[in-house]
């Protein structure tokens, strides 16, 4: 058996050498395996944390828009009965004037009163508003669009941006619209144009206004994916008065539309959205009295 074993030392040692090494081989693997494991639920578990976390903070700050909404309507209801009350009064002195001019003049007094405390009550009420938008969830800013264009770019949009004029700072409610606007439709050109449609991105600044302009080639876009030549097909295809005219006074519907066109209305502004036959979508939003626009008017109150 010895003199077996020695005869086949050649053929073993090696054969035992080869289990090693797989042997070894199997064990760094696990290792490593193990170790990714570990790594991989410790992520998870700062993962669990960083959610928790968020959920507090957000239950949080939803207590607090609902404690300001709250303070909003019980003061909104105050300013009402406020007006009615200047309503009622203003009628009172009109009707006692035709007999007694003194009468009048003591209604108007009331009057007067009257309505500075309802004007200190709407005031409380545009304080609580822009507490709410300057302590609420974090907004984006004009400032992201750098952020915003980047992840554009990486989904497979071609964007050119081009700004005109001296910018000016923004109330946050008018800065969240206008970035509102610029994200929803970079999203619309994605989602219709697709990847490689080119989009040309224009902020014109007036004195006391901004003008904003998106135009996208999303036709243009599909042909070159399917093989065309656009220039070609544009050189081919003639549209006439009637379809470039019904291009531009579609009127042009969707949530997305809806919701863009609402909120240039909030601060004043005139938007507008329509295709161009042949190339692609356009949208545009026009505000002409931005700078010192509060909601109501855009009056430069400080003057």
């Amino acid at each position: 058996m010895i003199t077996w074993l020695d005869d086949n030392s050649d053929v073993l040692l090696p054969m035992l050498s080869a289990a090693s090494v797989v042997l070894l081989v199997l064990t760094i693997v696990l290792l490593v395996l193990w170790l990714r494991s570990r790594h991989l639920r410790r992520e998870q578990a700062f993962d669990r944390e960083d959610a928790e976390r968020d959920r507090v903070d957000l239950e949080l700050a939803l207590a607090e828009q609902t404690a300001r909404l709250r303070i909003i309507r019980e003061l909104h209801e105050v300013a009402i009965h406020s007006v009615s009350v200047i309503i009622s009064q203003a009628e009172g002195a009109r009707y006692a004037g035709e007999q007694d001019p003194t009468a009048a003049l003591r209604s108007v007094a009331g009057i007067a009163d009257g309505a500075r405390s309802t004007l200190a009550d709407l005031r409380r009420v545009m304080t609580v508003v822009r507490e709410g938008e300057a302590d609420g969830a974090p907004q984006p800013r004009l400032k992201s669009a750098r952020e915003l264009f980047k992840m554009m770019r990486e989904a497979g949009l071609v964007l050119t941006y081009e700004e005109t004029g001296e910018r000016f700072d923004l109330v946050p409610g008018a800065e969240l619209a206008v970035f509102r606007i610029l994200q929803e439709s970079l999203s619309n050109s994605l989602k219709h144009g697709g990847e490689g449609t080119e989009v040309k991105i224009s902020f014109a600044w007036t004195e006391e206004g901004l003008r904003l302009l998106i135009d996208d080639d999303g036709e243009r876009a599909r042909q070159r994916r399917a093989g065309l030549n656009p220039n070609q097909i544009s050189r081919e295809r003639v549209y006439d008065v009637d379809e470039n005219l019904s291009a531009l006074t579609e009127e042009v519907s969707g949530a997305g539309i809806t919701e863009m066109r609402e909120r240039a209305a909030l601060f004043g502004g005139v938007f507008t959205a329509y295709s161009v036959p042949g190339v692609g979508f356009s949208v545009a939003a026009a505000f002409p009295a931005l700078r010192f626009h509060n909601g109501v008017h855009g009056v430069n109150l400080d003057a």
